[in-house]
């Protein structure tokens, strides 16, 4: 997106009036240069659609007629003091209209995120070093030269093999290596790029604009912020290591939607094979700062609490390397598929090809004979083959198959995000929250609340100052200020529900996801038991500010103002629609899911599509209904699983 210098001026403005700085040692938004990060940033997003409407809303910013909806009369922003500008901003997040809500969101999680991460003109941001956070380590000198060798194309290409898989994340990664290791010949496709140890080190404006995905950003409605890995390996590169494997009556419930196999032999064997390969132990789970808060105010308590496993080396030093995890082990001892499934499909011959979009799978007959791709320069690449393994993620895996024509209505729906929350308490202790092993701590406490084992869990997870803020509310720039200088003396607990109910993922006219997802009133009662909790939590352990991410502002301080069940009431009257209550997805699922017929799923129980037989699905859209853990182990034994009864057919 190439901005006009009116456009620009007003986002700067925008940015300014969300942070304008502290007059002396915090520049503004502007003098920092977070106006540019927020278009380096934008400019990844594959949605025109979206560019065009952020270009629409800057370009009448400065009217008028933004005055009217923001509550100033008839008068340009341009012409409001600081003030004036904040209260105006508050409007729009305390508007009745949801719509008018999910602008205001969209705008402060960019001016937010873009100024905590924006290295500035000395590359060192003022506000890290007031609050002792280090600038980029870089890369380390030891760290090894890639493994890997993928291919790039420069000029238009045409591939031949017997299985093409779209996609090298969780899925693709572990059917690549299985259909390798029974003699065929494989292409994975990727559409991001092969980073490796020594590419990682870049802060989190580097890791944001190499290692995610640039869009889309947030569901359609505002109410849910959505964080997807996009490099060769996926998310396995960028998640937080947790090694869950699937819960035994989740698997019943799969197995019950018509994919017996789920609670059959095969499966288990599965998952056993996927955690011996990842390494998954519980040997390296030693607390952190942050989950030390997490176990002291469960212990007190009397909540369940467990140890997390993880997939990781006996490199990992689950210290400050391992905070850092998030934008890549500079360590290399996260066991993510890159090192692991990638490396056998590799060694066994696999091509992995980077820079290549996928954008139609090529049908004749009832069957696919080739992927179509692009690369970011626009170079066709063409891929024939006997079978095509869909992996691209649970937002672009049914908007590839509904680019390509297929019809089944389930395509697209029973989409799970695991909606998360977190509500952050503020201790007398530094805590240093960046800093720590991943996640070494859960509590499942809450994780049952309706007898059928829908509800929430509770872990912790690195807190930077960039991602941080998009589950934090603001009341204006002062009191967003003090809760940023306070950052090393914060902690946050996670809250993830087990969503019941689904949303969808559509195409546009152009053919680019969207996807659309309200929170149900029943799966935001269990997400206000859990933000109640978290609070419980935090209060157990000696916080001594706790507060929400509700837009509203809400907070207490334990015996000094307001109470947990004033807090309760506050949460609960502050809401939970879109724009009310700050919600991230970090688990995306289930919008191609398996099951027993084509009037409930979207795939057969061997994971092939019910349109096309010879199109597979291997990845987290194949859930049938949400997991309720970190799901990067389910989707790998899913995909050895699917990959194996594809190897037997194609052999």
């Amino acid at each position: 997106m190439e901005p006009t210098a009116g456009q620009r001026a007003a986002l700067g403005m925008i940015c300014d009036t969300f942070l304008p700085g502290d007059g002396s040692t915090l520049p503004a938004a502007t003098d920092l240069g977070a106006v540019d990060t927020i278009f380096r940033i934008l400019g990844r997003n594959p949605r025109e659609a979206e560019k065009k409407q952020l270009a629409t809303l800057l370009g009448l910013w400065d009217s008028r007629l933004t005055g009217l909806l923001t509550g100033n009369g008839p008068r340009k922003f341009s012409t409001l003091s600081q003030e004036q500008r904040e209260k105006a901003l508050i409007r729009l997040g305390d508007s009745g209209l949801a719509p008018v809500r999910a602008i205001f969101q969209a705008l402060k999680g960019a001016s937010l995120l873009s100024y905590n991460v924006t290295p500035g003109p000395t590359g060192a941001n003022p506000l890290w070093e007031k609050i002792g956070y280090p600038a980029p380590a870089g890369p380390l000198q030891s760290a090894p030269k890639p493994k890997l060798n993928p291919l790039r194309y420069t000029e238009s290409t045409t591939l031949t093999c017997d299985v093409v898989i779209v996609g090298s994340g969780a899925g693709g990664g572990t059917a690549a290596a299985v259909l390798a290791e029974a003699g065929l010949d494989v292409v994975v496709l990727e559409r991001g790029n092969y980073y490796d140890d020594q590419d990682f080190g870049a802060g989190e404006l580097g890791g944001l604009t190499s290692l995610y995905a640039g869009g889309p950003a947030a569901s359609a409605e505002g109410q849910i912020t959505l964080v997807a890995g996009s490099c060769l390996g996926g998310g396995t590169v960028v998640n937080w290591s947790t090694s869950l494997a699937t819960p035994d009556a989740v698997r019943q419930e799969w197995a019950d939607l018509g994919a017996k196999h789920f609670v059959d032999a095969e499966y288990g064997d599965a998952l056993k094979v996927v955690q011996d390969r990842l390494g998954v132990n519980d040997q390296h789970s030693p607390l952190s700062k942050r989950d030390e808060i997490l176990d002291r105010g469960a212990r007190a308590l009397g909540w369940d609490l467990d140890v997390l496993p993880r997939n990781v080396s006996d490199a990992c030093d689950a210290g400050i390397e391992c905070g850092r995890c998030g934008y890549g082990c500079r360590l290399g001892a996260k066991q993510s598929v890159t090192k692991t499934w990638l490396s056998d499909a590799a060694e066994r011959g696999a091509r992995l090809v980077v820079d290549a979009d996928v954008r139609r799978i090529e049908v004749n007959n009832g069957r696919a004979e080739a992927v179509s791709a692009v690369t970011s320069d626009g170079v066709a690449i063409t891929v024939k083959a006997r079978a095509v393994v869909v992996a691209a993620g649970a937002v672009q895996t049914p908007a590839l198959l509904q680019r390509s024509g297929l019809r089944n209505k389930n395509i697209g729906k029973y989409l799970r995000l695991h909606p998360a929350a977190a509500v952050f308490g503020t201790f007398d202790e530094e805590l240093r929250p960046w800093e720590g092993g991943l996640q070494t701590r859960i509590s499942r406490e809450h994780a049952d609340l309706d007898g059928k084992g829908y509800g929430v869990i509770y872990e912790t997870g690195p807190l930077h100052p960039g991602l941080a803020t998009g589950f934090m509310s603001w009341r204006g720039a002062s009191a967003h200020r003090e809760s940023m200088l306070e950052f090393a003396r914060t902690n946050a607990i996670g809250i993830i529900t087990r969503d019941r109910d689904p949303g969808t993922v559509e195409i546009d006219k152009t053919g680019e996801a969207i996807v659309k997802y309200k929170l149900s009133d029943y799966d935001a009662g269990h997400m206000h038991t859990g933000i109640v909790g978290a609070a419980r939590i935090l209060e157990a352990a000696g916080a001594k500010r706790i507060y929400s991410g509700h837009q509203a502002g809400v907070s207490y301080e334990p015996g000094v103002r307001g109470s947990i069940d004033e807090f309760d009431a506050a949460c609960r009257k502050a809401g939970y629609g879109p724009g009310q209550c700050a919600v991230g997805a970090l688990h995306i699922m289930g919008s191609a899911r398996m099951g027993g017929s084509p009037d409930m799923s979207a795939t057969n129980p061997d994971g092939a599509t019910w349109d096309v037989t010879n199109i597979i699905v291997a990845d987290g859209s194949s859930f049938p209904t949400a997991p309720g853990v970190n799901p990067m182990v389910s989707i790998e034994a899913i995909a050895y699983m699917n990959a194996k009864r594809l190897a037997a057919q194609l052999s």
